[in-house]
């Protein structure tokens, strides 16, 4: 694969020694790699060519991570990863909360991070051949289009869903009624097993609720049932009558 074939990764991360280390695995992987010391060089680069992923730590000079995370996700749906100082719990849960996709406590094993954007590379690819045909859920006035990976909104208009809000969402419409354990959502939407505290599908869920209830403080649609995990509140996700 050439170097123009090959998916593009930008990590924008100030400490030199993981920044190399990182760049070179990516790239034994196959990976295209622009390594950024922080984040005054990203939006050219996201201008020049469009990025598979960005993995973006969150302690930066200049402007911070959680800054750089909000504003890409203002303009667009590129994937990101997180990478966070190990007791950094309130970022983490910030990052999600802001858009990102999924993160990462350092210090982290190269392998952990290798897994961890090959599942986010795997949600957000669009392969028109792996999509099932004619897929089309109708939920409480919510039409999900699985093969567009597309939610049209109640007023016709598409809603702004991340890859990994749409597939939170797309799994629970696969199974309305049925309770789905945190566990079990972790492994469809983020590829990986639970750890002790890791509050992702919660985060996620809230961002969700944002979007697709008609009222997030008071949901109706996406219930939680305490010790066990969420469910999609209809007796059917179907064809629309």
């Amino acid at each position: 694969m050439s170097a123009d074939e090959a998916e593009r990764l930008i990590l924008v991360e100030d400490d030199p020694e993981i920044r190399d280390l990182v760049s070179r695995r990516l790239e034994d992987e196959g990976y295209s790699v622009v390594a950024l010391p922080d984040g005054s060089g990203l939006d050219a680069e996201m201008a020049a060519r469009p990025p598979a992923l960005v993995i973006l730590d969150l302690m930066l000079p200049g402007e911070d991570g959680l800054s750089i995370c909000r504003r890409l996700r203002s303009d667009g749906d590129v994937p990101i990863l997180i990478l966070t100082a190990k007791g950094d719990d309130i970022d983490r849960i910030i990052g999600l909360e802001i858009g990102a996709d999924d993160y990462l406590p350092k210090p982290f094993n190269p392998r952990e991070l290798l897994a961890r954007i090959r599942a986010i590379l795997r949600r957000s690819r669009v392969v028109a051949k792996e999509q099932p045909a004619g897929e089309t859920l109708w939920v409480d006035g919510l039409k999900v289009d699985v093969p567009a990976r597309e939610v049209i909104g109640r007023n016709g208009d598409p809603l702004d869903l991340s890859s990994a809000e749409f597939d939170l969402f797309a799994t629970l419409c696969e199974a309305p009624g049925r309770v789905l354990s945190r566990d079990h959502l972790l492994d469809r939407v983020f590829g990986r097993s639970a750890t002790p505290f890791d509050r992702s599908i919660d985060v996620l869920v809230s961002r969700l609720r944002k979007k697709v209830e008609e009222t997030p403080d008071r949901p109706t649609l996406i219930k939680t049932v305490r010790n066990a995990g969420y469910v999609l509140a209809v007796r059917k996700a179907g064809d629309e009558a």
